[in-house]
């Protein structure tokens, strides 16, 4: 220990309190003129002393020291610093200390006085001087005067709770630990809930790890002199329990912080002095071994010394940490407060770690099993971070096996939590199990884990990935160290890994997307899916005993590792969170593109002759040219390869007719087909040989077809099939010139006047002239174009070739087959919105004579398909045969194509607004399948013309209840399903306006007054005392009653009243709905009271805002009265895994229950797009008055709180549309669909490419 004591004797040189130039005076003055004096007012706040937390767990109150009943270890700890005191033969004894309530001694005749209370905590939140320097100069202090010095600590504590109080010499001397707290505490009335450790700005932000690190110093410098005093760290340790038990959350949080780094330097201090205790020990077996005349006495008897002044030493040690671990740490890691018990979870796995022998068992093991149900992400986080750091150390497993095998189950069932970091962190945590316990995680342990690798979360994924491998991959396939060097992986280990990796896709049948298991392994087994050679020699061998699944299989995993390499970013679905790549990733990815190009250019034509029959792999393979770098074309010369590319190109193209190897095939020779090439020459010839092939071959059939009045299935599957060709290749590539436009035009006329033309050949004929007029109009409206000798010739020419077309699809949307029908009207909407008044913007105002509005007959024709093919119910999807969900998916994802092409139209001024009240009345009724389009269109709706939209709103409700009347009658018509159905319209529709209520109201003023118009506008017949036949509208019109202030609330009663006094009623008998009517323009309806800035107050739901600032002002003996009890019971904790025997559907209904599961089938395999409903607080939160009583409001508004479970739950739907009334909805409310790729996109023109079917 002699390096030790030359430490502690630094400070015993140190220069005295007196020297100016001292560390602690230096930080005291820089932190005095770093803080303003405002911020001594205003950042160093606490919570007040009404606001204190009465939090204690139920668990916890017959062991839980409370600061009342003055049991704060005092006696106890005095006791033992006496039998510590008299133990010490060795050390000078020190004076004799006092009893607690007389401790003040007056060192060289010094007056009491207040004690310097900030300059510790000044110097220590400034941070501007070294903390040894710091505790050094307040040991030299404690040496001159003992209590003036500890009352500075004491007030340093204090002030870091955020308590701007001080302990007095007095209050030092004639009061207990627990009754300076109890005062402390009663004057703890600070005006903010922060304090310290939480408070925020640029002054606060280090002070934690100054703290902290403060206390770490404190402990180090003192470990071979005052810590064995019996004075400071007895009564620190009894002020910092007494403080972790107070009900103010500063006073709790604080001295709990500070009492567990305490604790984690005393056990440094134990595991250094166990560590001289084992030297000594070997010292004196070494001593005692010698021959009798080699052997000193005195050595001997100086190392009996040592051992026992250093047991001496450990004892008192591991009675402090007794003290801290029963007094603070047994109750606090179960505090409500999160924070605290994080602290508390994270200290005791420090030492587990750095102390093993004394806290690494099963009694201190348990509080991070039990904690790791808890409800809060941090606490649970911090137990498996701490877990982490045992289960990573070889030596401690096997102290590990009990506890492993208690909590197994718990730690396997976390890697479905629901937050994501958790779950990583859990993943982690079973790697290191896998890796250091063989044989713990079972089989169907690990089959539980296998699945996440197909989560949409990538961290996540990848952790899941590098589990797979452990346990999957690396006994088979990873090298082992020959020598100390590790030999490159053999081929048969690589092709050892593609077949486990093949047998674990085809088997499992988890996922059909073999990309997102290629992602998931990228990090921990990159360098083996990056073999391109092993993967193509297994696709290339003849004999490689692979079934036609386990090709396609691997044919993907070469594209999914090509792609990952090439473009270094997860697929779609997955985000790395990351913005962009660092400079040696941009290196690699560089150098792995340029190495599976060189590889696959010459093996990718023998690829597609062996694979060229299969659709299913082909079209993979032809994608592989996205990736690749086509200028090693020309600089490696391999020309020759590019020639049996295209080649084998031409003779895919021929052979299928799949739209999707047509499209890559398509596409891979637009991207050759680039000018810059010096290979262009080439690929334009054969793009000419290939077209002149399909064109010759679709004049042909088209001759047969055109003469004959019969065709049979081979020549119309042959004519369908050039067709399908031709239309993909017209998709990518310019064919104008082969003139495809008339033919295909006199198909389709041929088609509609005869009906006698198969829909397999109208389909791309319809498609081929589609793309005619598109690429007709980028001739024109390119630069050359519109300075033409005849531009007049050429856009009258495209008019009418794009009206001919328009009628030609207004006639196909009557047509029998529905493929036919939808087909021409996606077609029919898309030209409507290129050819709208929009095209002329920007510049291109000599595209003017192009511009085409439709007229009202094709607009009702378009609104009638609508009806008819999207606002469908479910049952009428199918004649009585169920379908695949993968069909009823696909069949929704058309539908919603149709809906939002139709939105569109309808936002751009082609078709005319009120046409939205066909769509707008649909939106309660097909809220799921279509909510976000309709809610989109609405909002874009209101920002264009907030009049015209409220009244489409009010049209969409009259049409729907004048169908209704007229189906059902007008008896009995408000208690129909179909009625109640309106009303909650009725109510989404009013919570679309949003809060701001003064922008809206004359707008709700207006939708009420023709409202009450239209319930009034029918008369029953004179003499007669039945009700208007549209009265019952009165109620849908309540709905909107809450968006209304109360003086308009008076005037719209006055006018109904005066339009009542033209119909004769039965006196004595009022009719219904205008009494409810006039109930929700009472007074006493106030369900949307207007705060001075204008905001409702919602009677539906009362949130407490995030801090304390936000309640209401209650007196304390208010407050006592709504709290029968100030110690509420223990939270219980709740798990936070999907139980096993839960269904793979109820995913979603799980996650909007506000369970802490996981959303998993859905959420992490892609599949799906569950709706989240949020309630936001700022929607919620009541205004509050901070003139009128507290209690008083607070009972008006509890009493405001009756509300049918129905109503909440539209409320909570409708949330989300507070926000759209007057600005642009913000990105994060749309919801996307993974498997719509057709979302409503009013910003730009829908490009070329986009408008295939």
């Amino acid at each position: 220990m002699p390096t030790h004591r030359s430490s502690s004797s630094r400070y015993q040189s140190s220069s005295s309190p007196s020297n100016a130039s001292s560390p602690l005076r230096r930080a005291v003055a820089a932190g005095r003129r770093s803080v303003s004096a405002s911020s001594s007012s205003s950042v160093s706040v606490a919570m007040p002393c009404d606001d204190r937390d009465s939090e204690q767990n139920s668990e916890g109150d017959s062991e839980s020291l409370s600061a009342g009943e003055g049991s704060d270890f005092e006696d106890s700890l005095r006791r033992n610093g006496k039998k510590r005191a008299a133990k010490r033969p060795l050390k000078p004894t020190p004076a004799k200390l006092p009893k607690k309530r007389s401790r003040t001694v007056h060192a060289h005749g010094q007056k009491e006085s207040e004690p310097p209370a900030s300059d510790l905590f000044d110097a220590v939140k400034g941070a501007k001087s070294d903390m040894q320097s710091l505790v050094d100069e307040w040991l030299d202090s404690y040496k001159q005067d003992q209590d003036a010095a500890f009352l500075e600590l004491v007030n340093f504590f204090i002030r870091s709770c955020g308590c701007k109080g001080t302990v007095t010499p007095e209050m030092f001397k004639k009061m207990s630990n627990s009754e300076i707290i109890r005062h402390l505490t009663e004057q703890f009335n600070e005006d903010s809930g922060d304090y310290p450790l939480t408070a925020s700005g640029p002054s606060w932000k280090k002070f934690q790890g100054s703290f902290c690190e403060f206390v770490r110093t404190l402990v180090y410098q003192c470990q071979y002199s005052l810590l064995y005093d019996g004075f400071p760290m007895d009564n620190l340790i009894s002020l910092l329990t007494g403080l972790s038990d107070s009900q103010v959350r500063a006073f709790r949080h604080t001295s709990t912080l500070a009492a567990m780094k305490l604790m984690t330097s005393l056990v440094r201090v134990a595991l250094q002095l166990s560590l001289h205790k084992d030297n000594n020990q070997r010292q004196y077996e070494a001593e005692r071994n010698k021959g009798p005349g080699q052997r000193a006495p005195e050595r001997l008897e100086s190392l009996l010394e040592k051992r026992r002044e250093l047991q001496e030493h450990q004892e008192e040690i591991e009675g402090m940490m007794n003290a801290l671990f029963r007094g603070v740490f047994v109750h606090r890691y179960r505090d409500v407060l999160p924070e605290i018990r994080a602290i508390c979870i994270e200290e005791i796995g420090s030492w587990m770690q750095s102390y093993s022998t004394s806290f690494l068992t099963d009694s201190y093991l348990k509080y991070i099993g039990w904690t790791l149900h808890d409800k809060h992400r941090d606490v649970r986080l911090k137990c498996l971070k701490a877990l982490q750091g045992l289960y990573g150390n070889q030596d401690l497993t096997a102290r590990l096996e009990l506890f492993t095998s208690r909590f197994k189950d718990r730690m396997v069932s976390m890697v479905m939590d629901r937050e994501y970091d958790v779950a990583v962190e859990a993943v982690r945590l079973l790697i290191l199990i896998l890796k250091s316990m063989e044989g713990v995680l079972t089989d169907a342990d690990c089959e539980s884990i296998y699945p996440v690798v197909y989560a949409s979360n990538r961290a996540l994924a990848s952790a899941a990935g590098e589990f797979l491998y452990w346990k999957l991959f690396y006994p088979e396939c990873e090298t082992r160290a020959v020598g100390g060097r590790e030999r490159r992986r053999s081929p048969r280990a690589q092709r050892t890994f593609f077949y486990l990796l093949l047998s674990f896709f085809v088997e499992s049948e988890l996922h059909d997307h073999a990309a997102y298991l290629v992602d998931s392994l990228w990090d921990c087994a990159g360098p083996l899916l990056k073999d391109w050679e092993s993967l193509t020699s297994l696709l290339l061998e003849k004999d490689q005993n692979l079934g036609d699944a386990q090709e396609s299989t691997l044919v993907e995993i070469l594209v999914s590792s090509v792609r990952q390499a090439s473009e270094g970013h997860p697929p779609v679905g997955r985000a790395t969170g990351r913005k962009g790549l660092t400079p040696k990733e941009r290196k690699i990815q560089a150098n792995d593109k340029v190495k599976l190009t060189e590889h696959l250019i010459p093996l990718l034509p023998q690829l597609l002759a062996k694979f060229s029959a299969d659709a299913e792999k082909v079209a993979p393979l032809l994608q592989l040219l996205n990736y690749f770098d086509l200028n090693i074309y020309c600089t490696r010369r391999l020309e020759k390869h590019l020639e049996l590319l295209l080649q084998q190109l031409q003779e895919v193209v021929v052979k299928h007719a799949e739209p999707a190897v047509l499209e890559a095939g398509a596409h891979a020779l637009y991207l050759l087909c680039n000018p810059e090439f010096t290979f262009f020459s080439r690929v334009d010839f054969a793009r000419s040989q290939l077209v002149d092939l399909l064109t010759d071959r679709f004049q042909q059939e088209l001759e047969e077809l055109l003469q004959s009045s019969f065709l049979d299935e081979d020549e119309v599957y042959s004519l369908a099939a050039t067709l399908k060709r031709l239309s993909a290749f017209y998709n990518a590539h310019d064919l104008t010139r082969w003139e495809l436009y008339e033919p295909c035009y006199q198909l389709l006329r041929k088609a509609v006047d005869t009906g006698e033309v198969p829909h397999q050949v109208t389909l791309p004929a319809l498609t081929l002239v589609y793309f005619s007029i598109l690429w007709t109009l980028t001739h024109i409206s390119g630069s050359d174009a519109s300075q033409s000798l005849s531009p007049q010739k050429q856009l009258l020419g495209l008019k009418g070739r794009m009206v001919a077309f328009c009628e030609l699809c207004q006639s196909c949307l009557s047509d029998v087959d529905s493929e036919i029908q939808e087909q021409a009207f996606v077609l029919l909407s898309d030209l409507l919105l290129i050819f709208s008044p929009q095209m002329i913007v920007g510049g291109r105002e000599f595209l003017r004579p192009l511009v085409f509005i439709p007229e009202a007959t094709l607009q009702s024709e378009l609104a009638s398909f609508l009806m008819d093919h999207v606002f469908i119910q479910p049952g009428e999807l199918s004649s009585g045969h169920s379908q695949e969900d993968h069909l009823q998916i696909e069949q929704l994802h058309q539908r919603r194509r149709l809906l939002a092409g139709f939105c569109k139209l309808l936002l751009y001024g082609v078709l005319e607004m009120d046409a939205a009240s066909d769509v707008f009345k649909h939106y309660n009724k097909f809220y799921n399948d279509y909510g976000d389009i309709i809610k989109e269109t609405l909002t874009r709706a209101r920002q264009m013309d907030r009049s015209h939209c409220s009244r489409i709103l009010l049209l969409s409700l009259t049409q729907l209840y004048t169908e209704l009347l007229q189906e059902q009658g007008p008896q009995g018509l408000n208690e129909l399903p179909a009625f109640i159905e309106m009303r909650d319209l009725a109510r989404r529709f009013a919570l679309s306006f949003g809060p701001q209520q003064l922008q809206n109201r004359d707008l709700v003023v207006m939708l009420h007054k023709e409202g009450i118009k239209f319930s009034l506008s029918e008369l029953p017949p004179a003499g007669s005392s039945s009700q208007p036949p549209n009265l019952a509208f009165l109620e849908l019109l309540s709905e909107f009653s809450p968006r209304l202030f109360h003086q308009d609330k008076q005037l719209l009663l006055s006018y109904l009243e005066k339009c009542l006094q033209r119909v004769s009623q039965a006196p004595g008998r009022p009719w219904g709905p205008v009494t409810t009517y006039c109930h929700s323009l009472s007074p006493g309806e106030n369900t949307a009271e207007v705060s001075p800035q204008g905001y409702p107050r919602s009677k539906k739901r009362r949130v407490e805002g995030p801090s304390r600032r936000h309640r209401e002002d209650v007196s304390a003996s208010q407050e006592e009265s709504l709290q029968p009890n100030s110690i509420p019971a223990t939270p219980t904790l709740t798990s936070t895994a999907v139980k096993s025997g839960q269904p793979l559907g109820a995913s979603e209904e799980m996650e909007e229950g506000g369970s802490s599961e996981l959303a998993f089938p859905q959420g992490l395999y892609l599949l799906g797009n569950p709706r989240s409903r949020s309630l936001s607080p700022q929607h919620f939160q009541t205004p509050l008055n901070s003139s009128g009583s507290g209690l008083g409001k607070q009972l008006t508004r509890l009493s405001l709180m009756e509300e049918d479970e129905e109503e909440f739950e539209i409320q909570n739907d409708s949330s989300e549309e507070w926000q759209g009334s007057g600005k642009s909805s913000s990105s994060s409310e749309h919801r996307l669909d993974l498997l719509d790729s057709t979302e409503l996109n009013i910003e730009a023109l829908p490009h070329l490419h986009d408008m295939t079917t």
